[in-house]
């Protein structure tokens, strides 16, 4: 299930979009940060959990160490296409999209010098569900794996196709069997993987990585040693960057976007990342089960005016509960999504509340702190412009998910909260929109029923393999969607990074994960 607390897991992000100026706070953290040796010193904006066994991690920050330490079957491109790195090339599909045969690189090697086989593959796909981890959501769907030979994997799903498993489960991280089960304990902390680094040092509030000189791929690191250290603090991370006390920090907070913009030696980089932030409407019970009410209050607030004042220079605005860069796979109509959601329109709210809710309607709205709560504010602030208003509670995260499990208008009317997937529909629309995912255990508590097909086909199209078929049956999904707004989308949160300019090379990546990216087909970083 998604977080709002400090851990932050590698697929289901929800960040407070909270920003703290730092235009005017002096300081530093630490680290080489002069470009004068080739030691690159990354601050992170969460602190790790230091689990590197990717079987085991499911900590986004750690994984950021994880993605330079091994390669995975297939990594994405510079966006969320995967593209074939431990594999030769794409693999041979069967039985309709339930048998798939993997071939894997024969020149490939660990950083102890043992040949990656099949049997590392199919451990590596086996482990997280057989170990029962936190990963193990996303292999659940294999039923068994056959090795063919030391360079051929078959791995069999069972009867149904799984939609995502080309677009994501296929990216997976390889271990070695071997080392990885002869002690995992040891392994968690002393990796040992195939990809561009190998794991240096690990201390108490840092990680090191030094290249590997025998790196199996043509490609060679530029950067010979990296540190990981993080800071938390979004003003410590501003004044480190400006002090040039590190190279590079992620999470630029949109106060100080610009005078990051314009400090001399600082280059910003930024992506479009696969968060959703959004509004519900309960729709189990009171006004809100109505959709008229819930177009009166989206008319009441503009969502775009909000965006600009607030997290311009960090954010997206979103017009359906598939986020731009996922969509840039996937090509639903965007444009006719934006222009099917209630614009600005004070008149019109006032009319539409008038009409379908009562009198005395001041509805509930349960909020995280940070920028999402600066959101249900202007909300509510407009609601009371034309005679309604509404009471917001910003609650810690357990609290407001267990008010809003509960479907009740003594707890809520709407809820103001994030979700982060990867590169497929079902990411979204399963977990957040599918009837078996309301109550204790569920991740929505909108409890919209919908049309008569519309759980069905969203499970549905789970469990297909054309993407060209998928499509045709989530287009419908997703406009519904956006017509009847069980869920109101907010935006998109970016990645963002800024880097001193002797830091050459570095780009942002829409998968928290996979930054930085410090050797790819498309960059090499450097220091120069």
């Amino acid at each position: 299930m998604a977080r709002d607390t400090p851990k932050v897991t590698k697929r289901q992000l929800l960040t407070s979009g909270a920003a703290v100026s730092a235009a005017a706070i002096a300081g530093c953290i630490g680290g080489s940060g002069n470009g004068n040796d080739n030691t690159f010193l990354f601050t992170q904006e969460q602190a790790r959990e230091d689990q590197f066994d990717p079987v085991v991690s499911n900590d986004a920050y750690s994984f950021q160490v994880i993605q330079l330490v091994f390669d995975g079957l297939y990594e994405y491109d510079e966006g969320l296409q995967l593209q074939p790195k431990l594999a030769t090339g794409e693999p041979t599909v069967e039985r309709d999209g339930t048998r798939y045969i993997f071939e894997i690189e024969e020149a490939a090697e660990f950083h102890n010098g043992d040949d990656v086989t099949a049997a590392d593959v199919a451990h590596s796909f086996t482990a997280p569900v057989e170990e029962e981890t936190e990963n193990a959501a996303e292999y659940n769907m294999i039923e068994s794996t056959e090795v063919i030979d030391d360079y051929q994997l078959q791995v069999d799903l069972g009867d149904e196709p799984y939609g995502p498993f080309e677009l994501a489960t296929m990216g997976v991280t390889v271990v070695p069997e071997s080392v990885r089960t002869d002690d995992r304990e040891a392994f968690n902390t002393d990796p040992v993987g195939s990809g561009p680094f190998q794991f240096a040092e690990l201390g108490s509030d840092y990680v090191e990585i030094e290249r590997w000189d025998d790196y199996w791929d043509d490609l060679e690191p530029n950067l010979e040693r990296v540190r990981f250290e993080s800071h938390e603090d979004n003003a410590g991370r501003v004044s480190a960057i400006r002090g040039e006390d590190t190279d590079a920090i992620a999470g630029i907070p949109n106060a100080d976007w610009d005078v990051l913009e314009n400090e001399n030696g600082v280059n910003l980089h930024s992506a479009e990342s696969p968060t959703f932030m959004y509004m519900a409407f309960n729709c189990n019970e009171g006004p809100t089960t109505n959709p008229e009410v819930r177009r009166g209050i989206a008319h009441s607030f503009s969502m775009s005016d909000f965006i600009e004042s607030s997290a311009g220079n960090v954010t997206s605005p979103m017009y359906s509960p598939v986020p731009p860069v996922v969509n840039e796979v996937w090509g639903f109509p965007e444009d006719e999504y934006q222009d099917m959601l209630p614009e600005y329109d004070p008149d019109r709210a006032q009319s539409l509340l008038d009409e379908h809710a009562p009198d005395d309607f001041e509805p509930t709205i349960i909020t995280p702190a940070g920028l999402r709560a600066r959101l249900a504010e202007r909300i509510a602030t407009r609601l009371d412009e034309i005679g309604y208003g509404a009471e917001v509670e910003q609650l810690d995260f357990a609290t407001l998910v267990d008010r809003y499990h509960t479907g009740s208008t003594d707890d809520y009317h709407m809820y103001l909260l994030g979700w982060t997937g990867g590169p497929d529909p079902d990411y979204y629309l399963y977990p957040l929109f599918h009837e078996s995912q309301t109550g204790e255990n569920g991740n929505q508590g909108h409890y919209y029923e919908g049309s008569e097909d519309f759980h069905d086909d969203i499970a549905r199209a789970r469990n297909m393999a054309g993407q060209e078929e998928r499509y045709d049956v989530y287009e419908p999904v997703i406009r519904e969607i956006v017509e009847q707004l069980p869920v109101l989308p907010a935006f998109t949160q970016d990645n963002t990074m800024a880097s001193r300019d002797y830091v050459q090379g570095l780009q942002a990546h829409p998968e928290v994960t996979r930054n930085p990216t410090l050797v790819a087909d498309y960059t090499n970083v450097s220091m120069e």
